[in-house]
């Protein structure tokens, strides 16, 4: 049973002293925010308190504690902690009727009070996505909903599609017992890159973190057409063979591959089997556009070929040319070679041509042999050092 705030202190005389001491002692407290179910701690704090008396109040005025002592009979409040400068109590199990202005009260003259509100923080229910349609088509317009159910304070919802954030129409209910809910619309158009994507909605409230739900889209889209040649690898001329395969990847996967000839009919004895076409013994008559066609219940898509039959001998000559021009070139750099080595060695003997002189010994005219004619010669003997010739 609650019993009501005990009477204040008797009235003293105001004297500037006592002034100078209410003025001082500041009496504070701090609100609190409390999930649902949790504890909450209430604490009443003075500076310089002059032994006055600290009690605390509920939102009804009555007392919870005064001193250490607890008139009020709610065994859930419990002293954390007392002394001249502090009245510390704990709330444990809060609920929403707990929620209100608690008061910190210091008996002086005249009483001083703070305030703290505590405020019951309920968390939502879990998100819950919808969707309008289950299979979307490429191209289609869509639509789905998020709800976070009763909860307090309201929450907010983003949605996020892949790693971009999409925005979204957010719709606030206040329902019967005081408590929120959002509803939130998404509205989008999906492409085929969209499959397989998973759409989040994030719920984003103080009581709770990372609340989400995802749900992964599920997008149909038309065939992705591709040719490929098969044979030849390079240019298409007559009297050989062509082959061409068709890819065609979709979702659903298109069942049916057909092939036709742009503004003509395909060659009678063109091979289709599948999505393969095969033609033998080409000629220039078959000449056209060649078209794959690939079709689902989403669409239909096609790429085209281009045929064109060459000589049987065209690019052949190609080659050939190269090889000749690579010949000539080094045939070329060659003569040229030889005709700088010939004029080199022309320069080199035209400047080593000349007249060459012999020094005979004078008087060896009348000489009767070859020993009188040099006993003869000039300077006689000694000098036929001197008279010596050399060739070189």
């Amino acid at each position: 049973k609650a019993t009501q705030a005990l009477p204040s202190a008797p009235t003293m005389d105001a004297t500037p002293k006592q002034s100078l001491q209410l003025v001082s002692q500041n009496l504070v407290t701090d609100n609190v925010s409390v999930v649902e179910g949790d504890m909450a701690i209430i604490s009443c704090r003075v500076k310089n308190n002059d032994d006055s008396v600290i009690q605390l109040l509920n939102p009804n005025r009555q007392t919870i504690y005064f001193r250490d002592m607890r008139p009020l009979k709610d065994a859930r409040f419990q002293l954390v902690n007392f002394s001249d400068n502090e009245l510390r109590v704990s709330l444990s199990n809060v609920s929403l009727s707990d929620e209100g202005r608690y008061v910190c009260q210091l008996y002086t003259d005249p009483p001083q009070e703070a305030y703290a509100d505590i405020t019951v923080l309920i968390p939502p229910g879990n998100p819950i996505i919808e969707a309008r349609d289950e299979v979307l088509s490429e191209g289609n317009e869509t639509e789905m909903t998020c709800t976070a159910m009763s909860s307090k304070p309201a929450a907010t919802i983003k949605w996020m599609k892949g790693d971009k954030e999409l925005p979204g129409k957010p719709k606030v209910e206040l329902t019967y017992d005081k408590m929120y809910t959002v509803t939130s619309r998404l509205t989008f158009t999906v492409s085929k890159e969209d499959d397989g994507v998973p759409v989040v909605c994030i719920v984003d409230h103080p009581a709770v973190k990372d609340f989400q739900a995802q749900k992964y889209l599920e997008v149909q889209y038309k065939p992705e057409v591709k040719i490929v040649v098969e044979f030849p690898q390079g240019l298409t001329r007559e009297g050989e063979n062509l082959e061409l395969t068709c890819q065609a990847k979709g979702k659903p996967q298109p069942q049916r591959v057909n092939w036709v000839k742009v503004d003509d009919d395909v060659p009678s004895h063109a091979v289709i089997t599948g999505s393969d076409l095969y033609i033998e013994n080409l000629n220039k008559s078959y000449n056209g556009t060649y078209r794959c066609v690939a079709s689902n219940s989403v669409g239909e898509s096609y790429d085209d070929y281009i045929l064109y039959v060459y000589d049987s001998r065209a690019g052949e000559g190609a080659p050939r040319t190269v090889d000749h021009a690579v010949i000539g070139g080094v045939v070329a750099v060659v003569v040229f070679a030889m005709l700088c080595l010939l004029i080199i060695l022309g320069r080199y003997f035209a400047r080593h041509k000349g007249t060459y002189f012999t020094h005979e010994a004078k008087g060896a005219d009348d000489a009767a042999d070859a020993d009188t004619a040099i006993i003869n010669a000039e300077g006689g003997h000694t000098n036929s050092d001197e008279k010596k010739e050399y060739y070189i």
